[in-house]
Protein backbone atom coordinates (compact mmCIF):
# COMPACT_ATOMS: atom_id res chain seq x y z
CA UNK A 1 0.00 0.00 0.00
CA UNK A 2 1.35 3.20 -0.97
CA UNK A 3 2.71 5.68 2.53
CA UNK A 4 0.40 8.47 1.15
CA UNK A 5 -2.74 5.86 1.61
CA UNK A 6 -1.40 4.51 4.88
CA UNK A 7 -1.48 7.97 6.04
CA UNK A 8 -4.96 8.68 5.17
CA UNK A 9 -5.74 5.26 7.19
CA UNK A 10 -3.97 6.03 10.45
CA UNK A 11 -4.63 9.98 11.39
CA UNK A 12 -3.72 13.74 10.52
CA UNK A 13 -0.95 14.25 12.42
CA UNK A 14 1.66 16.14 10.59
CA UNK A 15 5.56 15.04 10.20
CA UNK A 16 8.11 17.03 9.40
CA UNK A 17 11.18 14.71 8.07
CA UNK A 18 14.32 17.28 9.07
CA UNK A 19 17.74 16.14 7.21
CA UNK A 20 20.76 17.83 8.43
CA UNK A 21 24.47 17.07 8.00
CA UNK A 22 27.57 18.86 6.77
CA UNK A 23 28.20 20.02 3.08
CA UNK A 24 29.25 17.11 0.85
CA UNK A 25 27.41 14.28 3.21
CA UNK A 26 24.95 13.27 1.11
CA UNK A 27 21.60 15.15 1.82
CA UNK A 28 20.12 15.65 -1.36
CA UNK A 29 20.33 12.19 -2.85
CA UNK A 30 18.59 10.70 0.65
CA UNK A 31 16.07 13.61 0.62
CA UNK A 32 14.87 12.59 -3.36
CA UNK A 33 14.88 9.08 -2.14
CA UNK A 34 13.04 10.19 1.15
CA UNK A 35 10.63 12.52 -0.52
CA UNK A 36 9.49 9.88 -3.37
CA UNK A 37 8.88 7.07 -0.79
CA UNK A 38 6.56 8.98 1.23
CA UNK A 39 4.94 11.03 -1.74
CA UNK A 40 5.56 14.48 -0.86
CA UNK A 41 7.91 17.52 -1.53
CA UNK A 42 11.35 18.97 -0.38
CA UNK A 43 11.63 22.42 1.26
CA UNK A 44 15.51 23.93 1.07
CA UNK A 45 16.59 25.36 4.67
CA UNK A 46 20.19 25.87 2.94
CA UNK A 47 21.01 29.68 3.58
CA UNK A 48 22.72 29.94 0.35
CA UNK A 49 20.69 28.03 -1.62
CA UNK A 50 17.40 30.23 -1.84
CA UNK A 51 19.67 32.58 -4.33
CA UNK A 52 19.15 32.30 -8.25
CA UNK A 53 22.59 33.90 -8.82
CA UNK A 54 24.58 31.49 -6.94
CA UNK A 55 24.61 28.07 -8.59
CA UNK A 56 28.28 26.10 -8.18
CA UNK A 57 29.22 27.59 -5.47
CA UNK A 58 26.30 26.25 -3.37
CA UNK A 59 26.31 23.40 -4.62
CA UNK A 60 22.51 23.12 -5.24
CA UNK A 61 20.32 20.10 -6.45
CA UNK A 62 20.83 19.78 -10.29
CA UNK A 63 18.17 20.54 -12.89
CA UNK A 64 17.54 16.44 -13.04
CA UNK A 65 16.81 16.23 -9.40
CA UNK A 66 14.82 19.59 -8.90
CA UNK A 67 12.69 17.85 -12.07
CA UNK A 68 12.37 14.15 -9.92
CA UNK A 69 10.37 16.48 -7.14
CA UNK A 70 9.09 19.51 -6.33
CA UNK A 71 11.52 21.38 -4.15
CA UNK A 72 10.79 24.89 -2.36
CA UNK A 73 13.03 27.83 -1.40
CA UNK A 74 15.45 27.06 -3.99
CA UNK A 75 16.31 29.75 -6.49
CA UNK A 76 13.25 31.93 -4.74
CA UNK A 77 15.41 35.00 -4.51
CA UNK A 78 17.69 37.52 -6.17
CA UNK A 79 21.51 38.31 -4.67
CA UNK A 80 20.39 41.92 -4.15
CA UNK A 81 17.14 40.81 -2.33
CA UNK A 82 17.47 41.62 1.85
CA UNK A 83 16.58 38.54 3.36
CA UNK A 84 16.98 36.78 6.86
CA UNK A 85 16.22 34.01 8.91
CA UNK A 86 13.24 35.53 10.20
CA UNK A 87 11.72 36.29 6.93
CA UNK A 88 12.67 32.54 6.02
CA UNK A 89 11.02 31.07 8.83
CA UNK A 90 7.76 33.18 8.09
CA UNK A 91 7.76 31.88 4.00
CA UNK A 92 9.00 28.16 5.01
CA UNK A 93 5.69 28.03 7.98
CA UNK A 94 3.19 29.04 4.80
CA UNK A 95 5.05 26.82 2.49
CA UNK A 96 4.40 23.85 4.99
CA UNK A 97 0.87 24.78 5.34
CA UNK A 98 -0.30 24.74 2.59
CA UNK A 99 1.91 21.18 1.64
CA UNK A 100 -0.09 19.78 4.56
CA UNK A 101 -3.10 20.53 3.59
CA UNK A 102 -2.60 17.83 0.92
CA UNK A 103 0.11 15.88 2.67
CA UNK A 104 0.98 14.17 5.86
CA UNK A 105 4.43 14.47 5.74
CA UNK A 106 7.10 17.38 4.17
CA UNK A 107 11.11 16.68 3.77
CA UNK A 108 12.80 19.74 5.19
CA UNK A 109 16.96 19.71 4.10
CA UNK A 110 19.55 21.91 4.43
CA UNK A 111 22.90 22.31 6.31
CA UNK A 112 22.05 25.90 7.97
CA UNK A 113 21.54 24.88 11.70
CA UNK A 114 20.60 28.56 12.63
CA UNK A 115 17.55 28.03 9.89
CA UNK A 116 16.86 24.38 10.34
CA UNK A 117 16.25 25.58 14.51
CA UNK A 118 14.18 28.67 13.34
CA UNK A 119 11.64 26.18 11.10
CA UNK A 120 11.56 23.52 13.95
CA UNK A 121 11.83 25.81 17.12
CA UNK A 122 10.86 29.03 16.73
CA UNK A 123 13.43 31.99 16.36
CA UNK A 124 15.15 33.97 19.73
CA UNK A 125 13.74 36.94 20.70
CA UNK A 126 17.22 38.94 20.16
CA UNK A 127 16.97 42.40 21.82
CA UNK A 128 17.45 45.44 19.45
CA UNK A 129 20.40 47.68 19.26
CA UNK A 130 21.05 51.28 19.09
CA UNK A 131 21.95 52.26 15.39
CA UNK A 132 25.26 53.90 16.08
CA UNK A 133 26.69 50.89 17.54
CA UNK A 134 26.26 48.47 14.17
CA UNK A 135 27.36 51.81 12.31
CA UNK A 136 31.16 51.88 14.08
CA UNK A 137 31.26 48.03 13.92
CA UNK A 138 30.88 48.11 10.17
CA UNK A 139 33.36 50.96 10.18
CA UNK A 140 36.09 48.94 12.41
CA UNK A 141 35.10 45.92 9.63
CA UNK A 142 36.18 47.66 6.92
CA UNK A 143 39.39 49.39 8.67
CA UNK A 144 40.37 46.10 9.86
CA UNK A 145 39.10 43.13 8.33
CA UNK A 146 37.75 39.89 8.98
CA UNK A 147 40.37 38.55 10.67
CA UNK A 148 39.53 41.29 13.62
CA UNK A 149 36.54 40.64 13.64
CA UNK A 150 36.74 36.83 14.11
CA UNK A 151 39.16 37.54 17.14
CA UNK A 152 36.43 39.66 18.66
CA UNK A 153 33.77 37.21 18.57
CA UNK A 154 36.60 34.22 19.85
CA UNK A 155 37.41 36.26 22.64
CA UNK A 156 33.99 37.72 23.65
CA UNK A 157 31.71 34.53 23.00
CA UNK A 158 33.54 31.51 22.16
CA UNK A 159 30.37 29.05 22.40
CA UNK A 160 28.72 31.27 19.62
CA UNK A 161 32.39 31.42 17.52
CA UNK A 162 31.90 27.33 17.86
CA UNK A 163 29.26 27.33 15.62
CA UNK A 164 29.22 30.56 13.44
CA UNK A 165 29.60 30.57 10.13
CA UNK A 166 33.19 32.50 10.31
CA UNK A 167 33.25 33.76 6.78
CA UNK A 168 30.08 35.46 6.77
CA UNK A 169 31.19 38.94 8.58
CA UNK A 170 27.04 39.84 8.73
CA UNK A 171 26.33 37.27 11.30
CA UNK A 172 29.79 37.85 13.10
CA UNK A 173 29.00 41.87 13.07
CA UNK A 174 25.17 40.91 14.09
CA UNK A 175 26.61 39.11 17.39
CA UNK A 176 29.30 41.98 18.26
CA UNK A 177 26.65 44.55 17.94
CA UNK A 178 24.65 42.82 20.29
CA UNK A 179 27.66 41.77 22.55
CA UNK A 180 28.31 45.89 22.48
CA UNK A 181 24.77 46.87 23.22
CA UNK A 182 23.49 44.70 25.97
CA UNK A 183 26.97 43.59 27.52
CA UNK A 184 26.18 40.18 27.51
CA UNK A 185 27.22 37.05 25.13
CA UNK A 186 25.14 36.92 21.77
CA UNK A 187 24.68 33.31 22.74
CA UNK A 188 23.03 33.63 25.98
CA UNK A 189 19.77 35.14 24.11
CA UNK A 190 19.98 31.87 21.58
CA UNK A 191 18.98 29.59 24.64
CA UNK A 192 15.28 30.25 25.04
CA UNK A 193 12.19 27.99 25.48
CA UNK A 194 11.24 25.97 22.39
CA UNK A 195 7.93 27.03 20.41
CA UNK A 196 5.41 24.24 20.33
CA UNK A 197 4.66 23.67 16.73
CA UNK A 198 1.44 22.42 15.29
CA UNK A 199 3.36 19.13 13.80
CA UNK A 200 6.04 16.60 14.87
CA UNK A 201 9.28 16.99 13.76
CA UNK A 202 11.68 13.52 13.20
CA UNK A 203 15.23 14.78 12.94
CA UNK A 204 17.70 12.74 10.78
CA UNK A 205 21.57 13.51 10.80
CA UNK A 206 23.84 12.43 7.93
CA UNK A 207 27.29 11.71 8.59
CA UNK A 208 30.23 10.10 7.23
CA UNK A 209 34.14 9.29 8.82
CA UNK A 210 36.06 12.45 8.86
CA UNK A 211 38.36 11.04 6.28
CA UNK A 212 35.67 10.09 3.62
CA UNK A 213 33.61 13.02 4.36
CA UNK A 214 36.56 15.70 3.14
CA UNK A 215 37.93 13.50 0.75
CA UNK A 216 33.72 14.05 -1.00
CA UNK A 217 34.49 17.73 -0.05
CA UNK A 218 37.88 18.10 -2.08
CA UNK A 219 36.15 15.93 -4.88
CA UNK A 220 33.06 18.24 -4.88
CA UNK A 221 34.91 21.55 -5.05
CA UNK A 222 37.36 20.18 -7.88
CA UNK A 223 34.22 18.89 -9.59
CA UNK A 224 32.75 22.86 -9.02
CA UNK A 225 36.10 24.30 -10.20
CA UNK A 226 35.80 22.14 -13.26
CA UNK A 227 32.29 23.19 -14.16
CA UNK A 228 33.22 26.61 -13.72
CA UNK A 229 32.90 28.26 -10.30
CA UNK A 230 35.87 30.69 -10.88
CA UNK A 231 33.94 31.81 -14.04
CA UNK A 232 30.57 32.05 -12.09
CA UNK A 233 32.41 34.11 -9.37
CA UNK A 234 33.61 36.64 -11.25
CA UNK A 235 30.31 36.77 -13.09
CA UNK A 236 29.32 38.03 -9.18
CA UNK A 237 32.27 39.87 -8.58
CA UNK A 238 31.13 42.99 -8.65
CA UNK A 239 28.67 42.12 -5.64
CA UNK A 240 31.24 40.41 -3.75
CA UNK A 241 29.90 43.26 -0.76
CA UNK A 242 26.29 42.13 -0.37
CA UNK A 243 25.60 39.62 2.21
CA UNK A 244 24.81 36.81 0.53
CA UNK A 245 28.54 36.38 -0.93
CA UNK A 246 29.55 36.24 2.16
CA UNK A 247 30.29 32.81 2.24
CA UNK A 248 32.97 30.42 1.64
CA UNK A 249 32.74 28.67 -1.59
CA UNK A 250 32.99 32.58 -3.12
CA UNK A 251 34.82 34.57 -1.26
CA UNK A 252 38.35 32.58 -1.50
CA UNK A 253 37.92 33.05 -5.71
CA UNK A 254 37.22 36.74 -4.34
CA UNK A 255 40.56 37.09 -2.69
CA UNK A 256 42.06 35.98 -5.73
CA UNK A 257 40.71 38.30 -7.97
CA UNK A 258 41.67 41.16 -5.72
CA UNK A 259 45.28 39.80 -6.18
CA UNK A 260 45.96 38.99 -2.38
CA UNK A 261 47.03 35.32 -3.72
CA UNK A 262 47.24 33.26 -6.26
CA UNK A 263 44.83 30.36 -8.07
CA UNK A 264 46.25 27.59 -6.56
CA UNK A 265 46.17 29.15 -2.68
CA UNK A 266 42.39 30.11 -3.98
CA UNK A 267 41.81 26.80 -4.64
CA UNK A 268 43.53 25.88 -1.20
CA UNK A 269 41.56 27.74 0.34
CA UNK A 270 38.17 26.81 -0.90
CA UNK A 271 39.05 23.18 0.05
CA UNK A 272 40.73 24.09 3.64
CA UNK A 273 37.41 26.23 4.29
CA UNK A 274 34.49 24.40 3.19
CA UNK A 275 36.08 21.55 5.64
CA UNK A 276 36.37 23.65 8.55
CA UNK A 277 32.52 24.95 7.53
CA UNK A 278 31.67 21.28 7.95
CA UNK A 279 33.49 20.52 11.41
CA UNK A 280 31.14 23.95 12.76
CA UNK A 281 28.02 22.29 11.03
CA UNK A 282 28.40 19.25 12.78
CA UNK A 283 29.58 20.91 15.55
CA UNK A 284 26.02 22.99 15.64
CA UNK A 285 23.98 19.95 14.87
CA UNK A 286 25.67 17.49 17.66
CA UNK A 287 24.23 19.54 20.46
CA UNK A 288 20.23 18.78 19.45
CA UNK A 289 19.96 15.23 21.38
CA UNK A 290 16.92 14.96 19.66
CA UNK A 291 18.40 14.16 15.92
CA UNK A 292 18.90 10.31 15.15
CA UNK A 293 22.09 10.20 13.07
CA UNK A 294 23.07 7.30 10.22
CA UNK A 295 25.46 6.78 7.35
CA UNK A 296 24.00 7.96 4.13
CA UNK A 297 24.39 4.11 2.74
CA UNK A 298 21.81 2.68 5.78
CA UNK A 299 19.02 4.00 3.78
CA UNK A 300 16.68 0.91 4.58
CA UNK A 301 17.75 1.97 8.47
CA UNK A 302 16.32 5.75 8.05
CA UNK A 303 13.36 4.61 6.07
CA UNK A 304 12.70 1.74 9.05
CA UNK A 305 13.20 4.28 11.27
CA UNK A 306 11.04 6.94 9.83
CA UNK A 307 8.19 4.74 9.50
CA UNK A 308 8.11 3.15 13.15
CA UNK A 309 8.20 6.82 13.83
CA UNK A 310 5.26 7.89 12.09
CA UNK A 311 3.76 4.43 13.25
CA UNK A 312 3.49 3.02 9.66
CA UNK A 313 5.54 -0.20 10.45
CA UNK A 314 3.41 -3.38 11.05
CA UNK A 315 4.69 -3.63 14.65
CA UNK A 316 3.67 0.23 15.36
CA UNK A 317 0.09 0.33 13.80
CA UNK A 318 -0.92 -2.56 15.31
CA UNK A 319 -0.45 -1.06 18.98
CA UNK A 320 -3.38 1.44 17.24
CA UNK A 321 -5.42 -0.45 15.70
Amino acid sequence: MPVSLLFLDLSDKKFLILVVGPTAVGKTALCIKLAKKFETEIISCDSRQFYREMNLGTAKPSREELREVNHHLIDSLSILQEYDVRKFESDALKILGGLFERKNGVVVTGGSGLFADALTEGMDEIPSVNPEIRDQIIKEYQRNGLEWLQDQISRLDPDYFAIVDRQNPQRLMRALEVIRGTGGKFSSFRKKSKIKRPFQTLKIGLNRDREELYQRIDLRMDQMINEGLFEEAEALFEFRNLNALQTVGYSEIFGFFEGKYDREEAVRLLKRNSRRYAKRQLTWFRRDEAIRWFHPDQESEIFAWIEDQMGLNPLSLATQL
